[in-house]
C-alpha cells in the first residue's frame, strides 16, 4: 500500500478547519517541531516553531490563510515537494493516529483524507485479502495466527515499544504469524468491532495455509473493539470465531475509565508523546470512541439515544465469547501488592478492577478465572506494551 501523500494530509486539515487554518497550522507546526527535535516516540514534548524546510512550508501556508476551499488545495499541491521532506512515515503515522483518536468520528463522517481506514498490516504495510498475495507478503505463514489490536490514539507500529514487539517476540518464541490491526480509534467501538469482524472473516478465508488456531492480543481500547467483533461474529456465525481459542486483554477498560468521565483521558494519553502532544488542545472535542470509554461500550445499543453528557451507565451486559480462553492483565503504578482484600491503584488510565473485568453487578462481571488474571506492579498503561514481566506472562498464556 502506498502511504498517503503529505499533501493529502494538509488538504484534510483544510477541510477540517478551513475557517481557522492559521490555528491548525500552528498546531501542526508545534507537532513537527517536537518530532524533529526528539529521537523517541515517547519522550518529553518541546515547544517552538519548526525550522528549515518545514518552517518554510508553514510560513508559506500562513501567507495564504485568506484563501479557502479549492484555492488552498491548489496552494498545498504546489508545496507538496517540500512537504514530502518533512519527516519519516512512523512519525507522521503516530500524529495522524492521535488526531483520529480525538476527532476520528468527524474525519470519517466528512470523508476527510486524514481519516484512517481499518486494515490489517504487517511492518506498517497493508495486507491484501488475497491468498496468493498474502503468501507473498508473509513469508512462511504458519497456521498459528496472532492478531494484535492497539488502543486509543495509537497505531500498529507502536506495538514496537522500547525495542520490543509482543507480536515479533511471540513469532520467534512460539511460531505465531503476527498481523496488526490498524484502525480509527475515534469511531464508535461497535462500528470498529463490526468492521474488525468482517476483516477477520476475509483474513481467515484467504489465509495461505490451514488455520490451526487464532489468538488475539489487545491493548486498552483494542480489547473493547475485539469483544465487539466477537459479538458480531457470534451473531452472524463467522467461521473465524470457531478458530479463536485465546484472547488476552492488556489494560482494557472493560467497565470504563474514570479519566474519560472527567474528560481528560485523551489529554493524558496524547500528551505522553511528542508526536501527539500538540493535539492535547483538541482534547475537549472528545470523539465517539473516547466517549465510549466512559463505561466500556461494545454494542450499538450502549450508545444509541444517549447524550454525550449522560452520566448513566445504560450498557447491555456483554459476556466474554464462549469456548475461548480469555486472560486479563492489569497494571498498577504501585510498587508492591495491596493488602489482602484491597485492589491496588491502577495504571494511570485504567483501574485494576476495570482491567480485570470486575463489577458489583454480577450480570456485568466478566468472571475471568483467578488463574487467568494478572496484576503487574510498578507499571504504567503504555508499559504493558514492552515490560519484560508482561511478555513472560503473555508467552505463558499463549503456549
Amino acid at each position: 500500500m502506498t502511504p498517503p501523500h503529505h499533501g493529502d494530509d494538509l488538504r484534510g486539515i483544510n477541510r477540517l478547519t478551513v475557517d481557522a487554518i492559521t490555528g491548525i497550522v500552528d498546531l501542526v507546526e508545534q507537532m513537527h517541531a517536537s518530532i524533529s527535535q526528539l529521537p523517541g516516540i515517547l519522550a518529553k514534548p518541546v515547544q517552538g516553531p519548526a525550522g528549515g524546510i518545514a518552517g518554510l512550508v508553514y510560513r508559506s501556508i500562513r501567507g495564504v490563510t485568506g484563501v479557502v476551499g479549492n484555492g488552498l488545495d491548489a496552494v498545498i499541491g504546489r508545496l507538496s515537494p517540500l512537504i514530502d521532506r518533512i519527516g519519516p512515515l512512523p512519525q507522521r503515522e503516530a500524529a495522524i493516529a492521535a488526531l483520529n483518536g480525538v476527532l476520528g468520528d468527524h474525519l470519517d463522517a466528512t470523508g476527510n483524507p486524514l481519516a484512517i481506514t481499518m486494515e490489517l498490516r504487517s511492518g506498517g504495510t497493508s495486507l491484501p485479502m488475497h491468498r496468493g498475495k498474502l503468501a507473498t507478503a508473509l513469508p512462511a505463514p504458519s497456521g498459528r495466527l496472532l492478531v494484535l489490536a492497539h488502543g486509543l490514539c495509537m497505531n500498529d507500529l507502536q506495538w514496537n515499544y522500547g525495542g520490543h514487539d509482543h507480536g515479533a517476540a511471540l513469532a520467534r518464541d512460539l511460531g505465531y504469524t503476527p498481523v496488526y490491526l490498524h484502525y480509527n480509534s475515534g469511531r464508535h467501538i461497535s462500528e470498529n468491532g463490526r468492521d474488525f469482524a468482517a476483516l477477520l472473516k476475509q483474513l481467515v478465508r484467504h489465509w495461505p495455509v490451514p488455520v490451526e488456531r487464532i489468538a488475539i492480543v489487545c491493548h486498552s481500547m483494542g480489547g473493547l473493539v475485539t469483544r465487539s467483533a466477537c459479538l458480531v461474529a457470534e451473531r452472524e456465525k463467522h467461521a473465524w470465531l470457531r478458530n479463536l481459542d485465546t484472547l488476552v486483554f492488556l489494560g482494557t477498560p472493560h467497565h470504563g475509565a474514570p479519566l474519560e468521565r472527567a474528560g481528560s483521558w485523551a489529554d493524558m494519553l496524547i500528551g505522553l508523546s511528542p508526536y501527539s502532544a500538540p493535539f492535547v488542545r483538541l482534547g475537549k472535542m472528545r470523539s465517539a470512541g473516547i466517549q465510549d470509554l466512559r463505561y466500556g461500550n461494545v454494542r450499538d445499543e450502549d450508545w444509541h439515544q444517549r447524550s454525550g453528557n449522560d452520566l448513566n451507565d445504560v450498557r447491555v451486559p456483554t459476556p466474554l465469547p464462549r469456548n475461548v480462553a480469555a486472560y486479563a492483565m492489569a497494571a498498577s503504578t504501585a510498587r508492591r501488592r495491596a493488602r489482602k482484600g484491597q485492589l491496588p491503584t491502577g495504571d494511570g488510565l485504567v483501574s485494576v478492577s476495570s482491567a480485570l473485568g470486575r463489577h458489583a453487578d454480577t450480570a456485568f462481571d466478566l468472571q475471568f478465572p483467578e488463574a487467568r488474571q494478572q496484576v503487574v506492579y510498578g507499571t504504567h498503561h503504555l508499559d504493558l506494551l514492552g515490560e519484560g514481566d508482561v511478555y513472560r506472562q503473555l508467552k505463558s498464556w499463549l503456549k
